[in-house]
């Protein structure tokens, strides 16, 4: 199991959350998977609103432990869970299912998984932690888009009266979920999706003018962390297909990666050979990428990677050539950008746009669902 791969010196300094000094009139137990870059900034922003929380919402939350992958801490080892490294900290071997056992107590308080993994493995068990009243929020895409069996099983689990909220599955801490459910909650209809949901092609379009190379500006893009190790997980436009099926089956149509009409980026050669290889011959792309974008200029339009929902469930992700008057010409740099065409908003589409991707805003789309999910809560004894 993969779950995340920090070592014990990536905790954060101090997992633990302050003490407020006021009366709380609720507790949320909490635990969470995945202490990488996100989980890690999940619980900076956790602990420095804590004080604030309990003071101006009389809200408590309880960390109750932490999972990597290979170890988890919980607060009946170490009750301040303050990351000490190595020999002196307390762990145990990783155990989700005695983990989410752990988080839930036997007290009947309220308890929340938070997800911060990109396994599979994790979310194969959402319908068992949801079914047993366990609340759970992630950012993790396995779930929201993977077998549909599975999301079925999720949604069901959720009659137990547990909540599962996934906003920061699509486009980061943009509130994009929430508005699609917002519309359609309050009996608008949706006539098309449309967005631009990877930074990393964002920025590539952006910067691909003709002055240089397609391959130097992924090579450059690769340097700079935009790219995923492999920068093939983003010229593919899979992640992106993934967050459009998402969006897809929250507006009601149960499709798969298999209904997208996926074009990427990476001819088969290209796709088969190893990373390195990749990389090594990243100038194979060079020629198409200068064909479209001169077809782009003949039109005078730009290239933009658009992914697009229609009325009748219709999917597609592909590179477009776009009006220059179009909203997604005028994007900057990483931006991702959505916009919802409905019958309210059919002559101006709403458009949700900003940062897309970095862990302090992904970790604060997280945040912003545990929020919601407290806000329903009862005060317990």
């Amino acid at each position: 199991m993969n779950i995340c791969a920090p070592q014990l010196a990536d905790l954060p300094p101090s997992c633990g959350f302050a003490a407020p000094t006021l009366r709380r009139q609720r507790v949320l137990a909490v635990g969470v998977i995945g202490p990488g870059r996100v989980g890690s900034a999940l619980l900076d922003q956790l602990r420095a609103a804590q004080p604030r929380l309990a003071r101006d919402s009389g809200l408590e939350l309880k960390l109750c432990g932490v999972v990597a992958s290979k170890r988890m801490w919980l607060d009946c080892d170490d009750t301040e869970l303050n990351g000490r490294h190595g020999g002196a900290q307390i762990w145990r071997p990783n155990d989700l299912d005695a983990f989410a056992e752990h988080v839930r107590g036997d007290d009947g308080r309220h308890a929340l998984l938070i997800d911060c993994s990109a396994n599979d493995e994790v979310a194969a068990h959402y319908p068992r932690w949801l079914a047993a009243g366990l609340h759970v929020v992630t950012p993790n895409k396995l779930a929201g888009s993977g077998p549909l069996p599975r999301w079925r099983a999720i949604r069901a689990a959720c009659a137990s009266g547990a909540r599962f909220r996934y906003e920061a599955t699509v486009c980061a801490g943009l509130p994009v979920v929430q508005t699609l459910r917002d519309l359609l909650d309050t009996g608008d209809e949706l006539l098309a999706v449309d967005g631009m949901f990877s930074g990393t092609l964002a920025w590539l379009c952006n910067r691909h003018d003709g002055r240089q190379p397609f391959s130097a500006l992924v090579r450059e893009a690769h340097a700079l962390g935009y790219t995923e190790p492999d920068p093939r997980d983003d010229l593919s436009g899979l992640d992106v297909a993934r967050k459009l099926v998402i969006l897809a089956r929250e507006a009601g149509w149960l499709l798969s990666l298999e209904d997208v009409d996926l074009e990427g980026l990476v001819p088969p050669a290209l796709a088969a050979l190893s990373r390195d290889g990749f990389m090594q011959q990243l100038d194979a792309l060079d020629a198409p990428m200068a064909a479209k974008l001169a077809e782009a200029r003949a039109a005078g339009g730009v290239l933009r990677h658009v992914a697009q929902l229609d009325r009748h469930g219709r999917a597609s992700v592909r590179l477009q050539v776009l009006p220059a008057t179009h909203a997604f010409a005028h994007t900057r740099l990483t931006d991702n950008i959505v916009q919802f065409s409905t019958r309210r908003y059919c002559d101006n589409p709403l458009i949700v746009q900003g940062p897309g991707a970095g862990s302090e805003v992904t970790a604060a789309g997280v945040f912003t669902d545990l929020l919601r999910i407290a806000e329903s809560l009862e005060a317990r004894a």
